[in-house]
């Protein structure tokens, strides 16, 4: 029987050599593969570099957008342009064997309940990524964290911590709660149900939001355990941490104020986001600590005037601009395929969730 056509949709960020190295694992892939590779306005010659080495392969179509759109949307966009049964989600500094995408084919085809499958991410030390599976951090999950009333009470059933990481690998595809966006692969008939990312998130806990609608619509999420990919987490980020960590904890209280705002006390609820902002707060004073050691400045050598030069010499991020167009290929480049396409509106953004 042919293997069904998976559709493997990348978005780049400024992810350098890690992009070919990613594609290349997909295009090694002993599966039938389509790759639609969205770049969101990178600046490090990643796209001009995949563009030499895969520019004329019919199997990769490559989008250029002028700014960063944000992950969500990208993805959305990409969506629009698949052919595929199967939609894979893959980060740009994830890297895949040849059998990653068949192996977790046969898992997912198999199981008529399941809507979308991740298989173990590790890091490049061969250690377990923390988030490729885990419960879901509802507000009590999270206030259980913050306390660690999960060393205190390590056998109570109500004080267990979402990381699933630290707990032994089972020994076959198990069902969980969530995965990580750094791969997921979709049912397409479960995503046509679903419906795209919400993007409300510019990126991160947008896969967190995706897994909790596949499960309130009945689909089971499944983790498998003897597939790895191996994810060089941050590869994309680290250029510009307080823009990210600003992203990711805004992305988390909207995520608990549109899924739990109405299943929880109002103070834990306000417990929680205070604590999230806090986070956020110390984590900025952290990156401002670095950024100013690495310029050569401390409380020694402080003079008068002399800091607030510093600090002015520190380029600060442009405007954002609304996207208008994508660029079109140049004349060399005419086999790469350049599509904007129109994006519909999630259109589920007040599902509500009991506690979990």
């Amino acid at each position: 029987m042919k293997s069904p056509l998976v559709t493997v949709i990348i978005v780049n960020s400024n992810a350098g050599e890690l992009l070919v190295q990613s594609v290349h694992g997909v295009l090694s892939s002993d599966s039938p593969v389509e790759i639609i590779v969205v770049d969101n306005g990178s600046v490090d010659g990643s796209i001009e570099r995949l563009r030499s080495v895969y520019g004329l392969s019919e199997r990769v179509t490559i989008v250029e957008l002028r700014e960063n759109t944000g992950f969500t949307h990208a993805n959305n966009l990409a969506i629009g342009m698949t052919k595929g049964e199967y939609i894979l989600a893959l980060n740009p500094d994830n890297i895949i064997q040849p059998d990653t995408i068949s192996g977790m084919l046969k898992v997912l085809a198999a199981d008529p309940d399941a809507g979308m499958a991740g298989c173990l991410i590790k890091n490049p030390d061969g250690s377990e990524q923390a988030g490729c599976r885990r419960a879901v951090p509802t507000p009590w999950r999270t206030v259980v964290r913050i306390l660690h009333l999960d060393k205190i009470f390590p056998s109570h059933p109500r004080f267990r911590n979402f990381v699933l990481s630290q707990t032994p690998l089972p020994d076959n595809p198990v069902y969980v709660e969530a995965i990580s966006g750094a791969f997921m692969l979709i049912k397409k008939e479960a995503l046509s149900e679903v419906g795209l990312m919400d993007e409300a998130y510019f990126i991160h806990c947008d896969d967190l939001d995706w897994c909790m609608r596949f499960r309130q619509l009945g689909w089971k999420i499944l983790f498998v355990p003897n597939i790895v990919a191996v994810h060089h987490k941050g590869a994309c980020s680290y250029k510009k941490p307080v823009f990210v960590l600003w992203h990711k904890h805004r992305g988390m209280v909207y995520f608990y104020k549109k899924f739990f705002k109405h299943q929880y006390p109002a103070p834990l609820m306000w417990f929680v986001i205070g604590t999230v902002w806090a986070r956020f707060i110390g984590l900025v004073c952290i990156e401002g600590i670095k950024l100013l050691k690495n310029r050569g400045v401390s409380g020694r050598e402080y003079e008068p005037g002399k800091l607030a030069s510093k600090i002015k010499s520190i380029p600060l991020p442009s405007e954002t601009k609304i996207l208008q167009t994508s660029k079109l290929p140049t004349s060399h480049d005419d086999e790469i395929k350049s599509i904007p396409v129109p994006l519909d509106k999630v259109q589920d953004n007040n599902i509500q969730a009991g506690p979990l």
